[in-house]
């Protein structure tokens, strides 16, 4: 999976177009990531690497760029920052993008950095995790991060998707139905707690989509769908290509950093 490039110029009006009339909290224009206004901003991590899919990591950078609050870079094995406590210390968000189909297999490919993640959150970082990077923030197979279960959605009772294909789920995001690109994605069993998550987007079943909740001294988000798709990867797999829309990853983004 692959996301177009535009040139600055288009995305910006692009994103202005969208901002007017996306309905959802948290959508800014995006900016010109050409001029110099970028310079200064918090560093985002993305991670790239065994555990994620192709063209994810990108896709999810292209989506933290367009909330205009952030330098972008890449860490993991195949890039040039290293994944460690010290990188993560220097950055104000690290994203754990989708992966694979196999959540064990992903944690074993994760464990030289997961006690990282893990302290770096805890002390007071931030983690966003797209599908996978939800799966991995789990208790079981996974970094801990969320205290409930982290389990299939199409496995959950009163489920509408039963495959693993790629398809599109439809959620109420902040009660607003948004069709959105799923792929065997998670949802996030909601445990009592003193200080609840806030969750934004449900599935169908009432099952939570999209959560965002403190972890430690930090803050979680974590998301079953795939908000970062662009138009090409629904045009890949012949779905509705107009269901594309940024809007969601940029309110989960704003609702993150809003502490």
């Amino acid at each position: 999976m692959r996301s177009k490039s535009v040139s600055g110029q288009w995305r910006t009006l692009l994103a202005l177009a969208v901002a007017a009339a996306c309905p959802l909290a948290g959508c800014a224009a995006e900016p010109d990531l050409d001029t110099p206004a970028i310079q200064g901003l918090p560093v985002a991590l993305v991670y790239r690497g065994p555990a994620s899919c192709d063209g994810c990591s990108e896709a999810a950078a292209d989506l933290l760029a367009r909330s205009g609050r952030f330098t972008v870079k890449f860490t993991g094995p195949d890039s040039e920052l290293p994944l460690d406590g010290r990188t993560l210390a220097a950055a104000s968000v690290y994203l754990q993008p989708g992966g694979g189909d196999d959540v064990a297999h992903a944690r074993r490919q994760m464990d030289p950095y997961a006690s990282a993640i893990t302290d770096s959150v805890r002390s007071g970082g931030r983690y966003l995790g797209i599908c996978m990077g939800g799966y991995l923030a789990g208790t079981v197979n996974g970094f801990g991060l969320w205290p409930g279960e982290v389990e299939q959605y199409s496995d959950s009772p009163g489920a509408e998707i039963h495959s693993t294909a790629d398809t599109v789920a439809t959620v109420a995001w902040r009660n607003h139905n948004q069709q959105m690109y799923f792929q065997d994605g998670p949802f996030f069993a909601v445990p009592d707690s003193a200080d609840p998550p806030q969750i934004l987007a449900r599935y169908r079943n009432g099952a939570a989509a999209a959560v965002v909740a403190p972890s430690g001294k930090g803050r979680i988000a974590l998301v079953g769908p795939h908000p970062e798709a662009s138009e090409s990867w629904y045009a890949e797999h012949h779905l509705d290509s107009t269901a594309a829309d940024n809007c969601p990853g940029l309110d989960l983004i704003t609702a993150l950093m809003s502490r």
